[in-house]
This record gives C-alpha cells, sequence and structure tokens, in this order.
C-alpha cells in the first residue's frame, strides 16, 4: 500500500503538466487586433467564413497542388451556407484557426466594387469631396481597393436582382483587370487577411466597416469614370466596361 501511495505524487505531476500542455495559449496583440478586426467586420454584418493562408511566402494551406488562388479562397465548399455574423462562432474559428484568413461573402448582405488601387484612389478623393456617402473600403497590398455596398439582390429576392456585366466571381477575375462587382456567389478577403509574398502583404481598411453600407449605384459613375481615365493613361482610348444610361 505504501509503494502505491507512493507513487500517486509523480503521477499527479505528471497529470498536472499534461493539463497545463491542454490549456489554452495566451492570446497575443497580434491575435486579440485579428480577432477585434473580424468581430468588428461581422458586427457590421458581414458574413464570415474561414480561408486559406499563405505558407512559406507563395505557396497555400490548401492541399490543392499549384492552387491558382493561394490563400484567396475558402477552406470550406460550403462557405456560403457557412458564411455567419455568430460572434461566438467567429470566435471560435479565429482562436482554432490562428492562421486561417477569412472571407467575406457577397451578395447576400453587402455588394463589393473592387477597382485598381489608382483609380480607386481617385474616386474617393472625389466622392468624398462631393459629399457622397461612402461605405467600408479595403485596400490589398496587390493593388486593388475595394468598395463595400448594399447588395442589389439576394437567391431571395430574385425578382429585385439584374445582371450586369461587371460581375466577378473568383474564377473570373482574371478577366476583370478594371472594375469587378462581387455579388452573388463571389467572396472577397477582409482585413487583416495576409497575402502571399512577404510577411506585411496583407489587406487594411482604409475606412472601417462601421460606415454604413451606400448604394453601389451612388458610386459606380465615380469608379468607372476613374478606371476608364486610367485605363487611357496606361493603354490608350478604352471605352468603359459598363457605361451607365440614365
Amino acid at each position: 500500500m505504501s509503494g502505491t501511495f507512493g507513487d500517486r505524487p509523480g503521477r499527479q505531476g505528471r497529470l498536472s503538466q499534461w493539463l497545463r500542455g491542454r490549456r489554452p495559449k495566451e492570446t497575443s496583440a497580434d491575435d486579440a487586433g485579428r480577432e477585434a478586426l473580424l468581430l468588428a467586420a461581422a458586427g457590421a454584418g458581414l458574413p464570415l467564413a474561414p480561408a486559406a493562408h499563405p505558407v512559406a511566402g507563395y505557396r497555400c494551406s490548401c492541399d490543392r497542388i499549384g492552387c491558382p488562388i493561394p490563400a484567396r479562397h475558402p477552406v470550406s465548399f460550403a462557405w456560403q451556407t457557412q458564411s455567419t455574423t455568430d460572434r461566438a462562432q467567429i470566435e471560435r474559428w479565429a482562436r482554432h484557426q490562428p492562421q486561417a484568413n477569412f472571407i467575406t461573402a457577397t451578395g447576400m448582405v453587402h455588394d463589393v466594387l473592387d477597382v485598381p488601387l489608382a483609380a480607386g484612389r481617385e474616386a474617393l478623393d472625389r466622392l468624398l469631396d462631393t459629399g457622397v456617402e461612402v461605405g467600408p473600403v479595403a485596400e490589398s497590398d496587390e493593388g486593388r481597393l475595394l468598395f463595400f455596398t448594399l447588395t442589389r439582390g439576394t437567391p431571395e429576392d430574385e425578382d429585385e436582382w439584374w445582371p450586369c456585366e461587371l460581375d466577378c466571381r473568383p474564377e473570373t477575375m482574371d478577366e476583370h483587370p478594371g472594375l469587378r462587382w462581387h455579388c452573388r456567389g463571389s467572396y472577397v478577403l477582409v482585413p487583416p487577411a495576409r497575402l502571399p509574398g512577404d510577411d506585411d502583404r496583407r489587406m487594411r481598411w482604409v475606412r472601417g466597416p462601421e460606415h454604413q453600407l451606400p448604394d453601389p449605384l451612388t458610386l459606380l459613375e465615380a469608379l468607372t469614370d476613374a478606371c476608364a481615365r486610367h485605363a487611357d493613361g496606361e493603354s490608350g482610348p478604352q471605352h468603359p466596361a459598363w457605361p451607365l444610361r440614365r
């Protein structure tokens, strides 16, 4: 009996070490900042879902060989139904997947007008100078500016939805070097998503998600004009991708 009892302190010590190893890691300042940005986006109504992240520079964390859009796609094929604004779920994802990027599904609550950076900056200055209500705006180190707007239609609202030549989905982004309109069936990364390449390549908010989502048509003319001007300067005169008719 004495031998049995004499063994217990050692077992308790090993058990204590195992339990300490099972405790969740303390949240770092970077993790807390990442989580706060994600919760702010969800709190503004942007439905989120986990996405892949960069590995060793330009590789993708997914298991697809030669991934065509590394670190820029959801981890689940069910991302549209998985996307949520639920705070508790996003906290769980953020803490259990500390490296993951996050996407927001467009066409549910919001759309995104996605333009080249130089044209977007010009249009943003023009819109703000003229007093137009501009909503959240995110900047990508890949040279794009993303304007978040109200959606123009959802699958539950078919009669109010109308197609557009600018509709863009992840698999068709190369076909839209100018203005891209992310609506139903598309998504975009949200800050602070990390991009392939250098460690500091990220998405960041220029105007945070606390700004009210505007009607996309209040921004569209300024964005198409700016894109056309920058296209003219780079490759000669071109017609706007989608001429507005009043």
